[in-house]
């Protein structure tokens, strides 16, 4: 994320300290889940892929190697973890995620970053393929083909009819242009097709998502324009190209640096919903907008939460044409919270739930639901280890 490290913690600061909690959330227990772990950990992710079940997975750094790991959930928590590469040159982040994505029953996908060059932030995107249920990878690729050493990742991945679609930030352009959002598909015989360019200039580093609607894939991104309002931008894939980026909501955020501070997207056929931060005018706030024509246009936005929320936002569906929308937020106790909220069709919000709480600043909580529950994954510090913190809470009405 280049040199936007200091400039987040400073905004986030700020933010935080200057407002006030406008809504005190409710108390729901919420079970721990076990999935052990070996070294620190990092970047938790939960990705879904053909069948709607999660898979978790997770970075773990050592003194010369990291390792790629990942959990898929079963009718009895989550499976025994496995591995599947381990480096010297991958690139350990907070913020930019690998994932681990089942295409299918046995076709899976992983990705991660790679080190291109000896610089901080020259990495590659790679990509490794399964075709026995994760048991075993083939060797990886890169995922572009621009071979730059220059920063490419917040990557988003989607099943497709010929592999793998992949969405992602691409440094090619830098350091004389700008940051651009690009797509590709990774064919099951790791050949690169269908790459463009989607976007010109995007947010540096900033999370990118993308979902299935019924019209086809509809991604979200944070763009950039030349007047430095950097706001939310959607775009929807027609007949195998992507059309240009439309803002989906006028905050006009004016920053000069990258907030680490990307949207999420969850479509189910016709419907399709999204939720962000901005902190536009230094008003922090969390917001979800709906669609119920494949993303094609969207209702007016319903505010979440505001006051002292720094975002990160995860966002999944639930079985009654409902959403659930989650973010971080400073506790009462000085650490950070992570909470919740539903949301109905008809864009009523439900009362805002604690799943828990993290002494981390720079977090990116991960949300998931199946068969009832909502899953969430983040990492927290243990005596000066960051270690992983994984929960289940049933769905109710007050979440």
């Amino acid at each position: 994320m280049r040199t936007f490290d200091s400039l987040f913690c400073l905004i986030s600061l700020a933010l935080l300290a200057a407002c006030t909690n406008s809504e005190s959330p409710s108390q729901q227990l919420a079970e721990s889940l076990s999935i052990k772990t070996g070294g620190e950990v990092f970047g938790p992710r939960f990705s879904t892929g053909f069948d709607d079940e999660p898979v978790l997975s997770w970075m773990e750094r050592g003194t010369t190697d990291s390792v790629l790991k990942y959990a898929a959930l079963g009718d009895d928590g989550f499976t025994s973890p496995r591995d599947v590469t381990t480096e010297s040159r991958m690139f350990v982040n907070w913020a930019d995620l690998p994932s681990v994505t089942a295409l299918s029953e046995d076709h899976w996908l992983a990705h991660w970053l790679r080190y291109s060059a000896d610089k901080t932030y020259s990495y590659d995107v790679v990509v490794s393929q399964s075709f026995d249920g994760g048991l075993t990878w083939n060797e990886a690729i890169t995922a572009h083909t621009d071979g730059t050493p220059t920063e490419h990742g917040f990557v988003s991945i989607l099943p497709d009819a010929n592999g793998a679609l992949l969405v992602w930030l691409d440094g090619r352009k830098t350091p004389a242009e700008s940051m651009t959002l690009r797509s590709a598909v990774i064919t099951p015989a790791s050949d690169r097709s269908s790459e463009q360019e989607i976007d010109s200039s995007v947010c540096d580093c900033c999370q990118t998502d993308v979902a299935l609607a019924a019209s086809g894939p509809v991604a979200v991104y944070r763009d950039r324009t030349s007047e430095e309002i950097r706001d939310i931008y959607v775009t929807r894939r027609i007949a195998g190209q992507w059309q240009a980026g439309t803002r989906l909501f006028a905050d006009d955020w004016h920053i000069a640096g990258c907030p680490v501070n990307g949207p999420s997207i969850v479509a189910d056929g016709e419907r399709v919903a999204v939720a962000w931060f901005s902190a536009a005018d230094d008003k922090p706030v969390v917001r979800v907008i709906l669609s119920s024509d494949s993303g094609k246009s969207f209702g007016d936005p319903i505010e979440i939460a505001s006051g002292r929320v720094a975002g990160y936002v995860g966002l999944t569906a639930i079985d009654d044409d409902a959403v659930v929308v989650s973010w971080v937020a400073k506790g009462a106790a000085g650490d950070n919270s992570v909470r919740l909220r539903q949301v109905s069709a008809h864009g009523t919000a439900g009362t805002v739930v604690e799943a828990g709480q993290t002494n981390q600043l720079r977090v990116f909580p991960q949300l998931a639901y199946a068969d009832g529950y909502l899953y969430l994954a983040w990492t927290t510090s243990v005596k000066g280890t960051s270690q992983l913190k994984t929960v289940r809470l049933p769905v109710t009405a007050s979440t």
